[in-house]
């Protein structure tokens, strides 16, 4: 069986050339012409999806042949054919940069590529980078290349010009300020944190319908591959997930798989509740503590309702900065300190410099579970950890700490990858 819909793979030639800018107002202008439209992000990335989803009003789902899966990748992308109208997909990085890298997903599923790229100090060297995206790999579908960052009209004439007639100029962003989405040390500001978001959005919606951008992509045949069917092992289970500007990094797809295992979500907040809902196991993710040091160290009554939970010898899953919070402290750059829960012993400080990255794998009873680390704090702590990760090139990773029921890591994990795990790490 198969299933065909419009689909195209947005990429530039390295970060910050503006991919996420032109996915989320291409999501926004094909979602205001009453259209179906299904992102996805290539990589382990948290913020991006956030401004795609609120661009396009459905979550957005990651894509990785290694963390994902080559099968669960295709399993996405056809339920979203058979449902959609048209499908974007954001790159990651540089088109052909890391491994497994956008050019590779793309070549998997014979997406498209549609090339961003800042022309803010370019003239004819614009059509070169277009040229070598296009020709580097001659097997990978090239659907076009766009100006971003344009001066005026002057200056976009004046690059499609200078195009190679073979790669299809899709016309050009002009510089705007207010298209410009605001960044801190992990990447974007959340979306939740722009009280004008919508209003950017739609302005980069009117943006796109003035290129030839805003045509539908060529249409792409996906394979079926098969439904999952998850045995309910965590049937009856509450799992409490913290969710809210301090705790905010989890995939949609963890959440689908718990509750395909039988789970109930019960989300709180550890910056506004003052006590821990009644649950069997508590889920940590990431996200931005750092920012919010104060709020979470006056939080007393959460604190102890997360100590009594780990006491009582519960489940609870913590990854990045879901671990900061139960350390001794937190500090941020500037030596601004709080105290954490006090579960684990040990301080964090936020570093000026990024501290881990990369995709890791780990191997539990139940299985070799899979996730990334990307993180600027430094951790201090006498804990020896149980395992630590492992790198793709086959060197050590991250530390895991495991005490009794409590697993803490700064790595996210890609619960989907191996769902024997999650049950062994949340069923009570």
């Amino acid at each position: 069986m198969t299933a065909s819909c419009p689909a195209v793979l947005i990429s530039a030639p390295a970060s910050g050339q503006g991919k996420t800018t032109v996915t989320a107002g291409l999501a926004r202008y094909h979602t205001a012409q009453g259209r179906r439209v299904r992102v996805f992000k290539c990589g382990p990335d948290f913020i991006d999806p956030m401004f795609l989803d609120l661009a396009s009003g459905h979550p957005v789902y990651q894509l990785d042949l290694w963390m994902v899966g080559e099968a669960e990748c295709r399993r996405l992308l056809y339920a979203s054919a058979q449902e959609a109208d048209v499908i974007l997909v954001e790159g990651v990085m540089g088109l052909f940069d890391g491994h497994p890298s956008s050019a590779e997903l793309a070549e998997a599923f014979g997406l498209p590529v549609l090339a961003v790229i800042d022309a803010s100090a370019m003239a004819e060297t614009f059509g070169a980078v277009a040229l070598g995206l296009a020709s580097f790999r001659p097997t990978l579908r090239f659907a076009g290349a766009m100006a971003n960052r344009v001066a005026g009209a002057a200056h976009a004439e004046m690059l499609g010009k200078h195009l190679p007639a073979a790669i299809p100029y899709k016309g050009a962003f002009h510089y705007r300020p207010e298209f410009a989405l605001p960044e801190r040390h992990l990447g974007l500001v959340q979306a939740q944190e722009l009280g004008d978001l919508d209003a950017r959005l739609d302005a980069l919606a009117e943006a796109i319908a003035q290129t030839e951008f805003k045509d539908l992509p060529e249409s792409v045949v996906f394979a079926s591959v098969g439904r999952l069917e998850h045995p309910r092992l965590l049937d009856g289970t509450r799992i409490g997930v913290a969710r809210d500007l301090a705790f905010s990094f989890v995939y949609p797809a963890n959440l689908d798989l718990l509750r395909a295992l039988g789970a109930e979500l019960v989300f709180f907040s550890p910056l506004r509740d003052t006590d821990l809902p009644a649950v069997d196991s508590v889920y940590l993710p990431g996200g931005y503590p750092e920012l919010h040091i104060e709020a979470l160290a006056n939080n007393q009554g959460m604190k102890q309702g997360i100590s009594d939970h780990v006491a009582a010898a519960k489940p609870l899953l913590a990854e990045c900065g879901g671990m900061l919070y139960l350390l001794d402290e937190l500090s941020d750059r500037e030596g601004r300190a709080g105290s954490m829960c006090g579960i684990l012993p040990g301080r964090a400080r936020m570093q000026g410099r990024l501290m881990g990255l990369g995709l890791q794998s780990a191997r539990f009873e139940s299985g070799d579970l899979r996730g990334h680390t990307f993180h600027h704090s430094a951790l201090e702590t006498s804990m020896q950890p149980s395992e630590k990760g492992a790198r793709q090139n086959g060197t050590a990773g991250e530390a895991i700490y495991r005490s009794g029921r409590l697993t803490a890591s700064y790595l996210h994990w890609y619960l989907p990858s191996a769902p024997a795990v999650a049950v062994e790490l949340l069923r009570p």
